[in-house]
């Protein structure tokens, strides 16, 4: 029987899709990209809207729709953080939690033996260590992500994911060590930390912290860099940043969760920093890492925030000089305080409101594509576009195309940056250095 899997969300969700994927593959299955033809869909759910919700539930009854004879199986956040809302949904033959991912196979083959709806949902518990889990392959071939950390204790008042990935808990150092010289013999290059509160790595292992993540990552031979998900703006104090600063394999590309720029909203939303506290980070991360590029998230509309507010968040995003900022407006998620919240904000100033972040954001974007003109950097290339250009990253992130006729799939080479186009820059390659 072959099957397929089909990712919602995050980065971790990719990984551990790319686990379950491994899991299916050891037990005998074969895999089929095209979930039309496969017989067996997995979908791996994701719980952070509530569009979310809707998506993946909409994506359950097509899967059922165009593949009626297939065996569906919905698993991840949704499930885990809302069992009750999915007791009748009949578009899945098997609805599994988050906790209960190493159950995939025996209720897989339970169903083979004797269809019937099979649900198994177990609630999250504390003091609970890191789910074993790694993989050796990962469908991009460039890059691989690699899960360090799940669960988060900050419960920020718009935020379900702690119900539905429980509390902290992170990898041990030798199991991330084993799982990168894996992937280091398989011919990976470069590998992304990623995590649920990635910041949070080693609240539950006692007297370490990210950095001896970092330290550990960069200390497997054939990865050439380590790149980091998502953080939020939790122990990273000066000395840390130092700490990360010495490790020459480590991506100067931040993603530092910001959500707002005004510290009214950022004390409704149960976030745990103000701006000061924020620019301060953003200060020593430029003050230690050369060319460095820090991207965020920003939310508009939050429950209570008025034009003033906005203007704030807006002024400080200005400020601040994000390379990248992905905007999005608030959603009502059901199950959290800022949902019974009073003050929701119409549609109509939430909608005005993205227009203006997003403007501010392209703007700061191409700001700081200019900002890397003329400059040479090492870019690992990964595929050929359609118009013949091959196109990869430089260490910072900042997106890079050249033309060549050669395959330089998976290949480091030095580039001079040399005009923006589009969202990245056209480059020339240089002479030496390449890998």
């Amino acid at each position: 029987m072959n099957f397929s899997v089909i990712t919602l969300g995050c980065k971790v969700n990719k990984y551990e899709s790319q686990v379950m994927s491994d899991a299916m593959l050891c037990a005998g299955f074969t895999l089929e990209h095209d979930y039309k033809n496969a017989d067996i869909v997995i979908v791996n759910s994701c719980t952070v809207t509530a569009v979310s919700d809707s998506k993946a539930l909409k994506l359950m009854r097509r899967v059922k729709r165009e593949n009626p004879h297939s065996i569906t199986v919905l698993t991840g956040c949704m499930p885990q953080a809302f069992p009750d809302e999915l007791k009748n949904f009949d578009s899945a033959d098997i609805i599994m939690g988050n906790k209960c991912r190493n159950d995939l196979i025996p209720l897989i083959k339970e169903y083979i033996r004797e269809p019937h709806r099979i649900v198994k949902i177990e609630p999250h518990q504390d003091d609970v260590k890191f789910e074993q889990m790694q993989v050796s392959t990962f469908d991009e071939r460039t890059r691989a992500f690699v899960k360090i950390e799940d669960g988060c204790n900050r419960f920020c008042s718009y935020c379900i994911i702690p119900y539905a990935r429980g509390r902290v808990r992170s990898k041990p150092l030798e199991d991330i060590k084993a799982e990168l010289k894996i992937l280091a013999d398989k011919g990976y290059r470069e590998v992304v930390l990623v995590g649920i509160n990635l910041s949070a790595y080693g609240n539950d292992l006692g007297g370490i912290n990210l950095a001896d993540a970092i330290e550990c990552a960069c200390s497997v031979d054939g990865i050439r860099r380590v790149r980091l998900g998502s953080l939020e703006p939790e122990r990273m104090d000066e000395d840390t940043i130092k700490r990360l600063a010495k490790q020459e394999k480590l991506c100067p590309q931040f993603h530092l969760s910001l959500q707002s720029g005004c510290d009214g909203t950022l004390r409704r939303m149960n976030r745990h920093y103000n701006t000061e506290e924020y620019m301060h980070i953003v200060e020593n991360l430029r003050k230690y890492f050369d060319n460095c590029a820090i991207t965020t998230d920003v939310m508009v509309g939050f429950p209570g925030e008025d034009d003033k507010e906005f203007a704030a968040s807006l002024d400080f995003v200005k400020r601040v000089g994000f390379a990248k900022v992905h905007t999005f407006a608030y959603s009502r998620r059901p199950g959290t305080v800022a949902d019974r919240a009073q003050n929701q904000v119409q549609k109509s100033d939430k909608d005005k409101r993205s227009k203006l972040m997003i403007e501010e954001s392209e703007k700061l974007h191409q700001a700081f594509l200019r900002s890397q003109l003329g400059k040479t950097e090492s870019v690992l290339f990964e595929t050929r576009r359609c118009d013949g250009l091959f196109e990869g990253y430089t260490m910072n992130y900042t997106q890079v195309y050249i033309k060549t006729d050669k395959d330089v799939s998976n290949c480091i080479i030095n580039v001079c940056l040399d005009e923006v186009m589009g969202e990245g820059c056209f480059g020339t390659v240089q002479p030496c250095g390449n890998e």
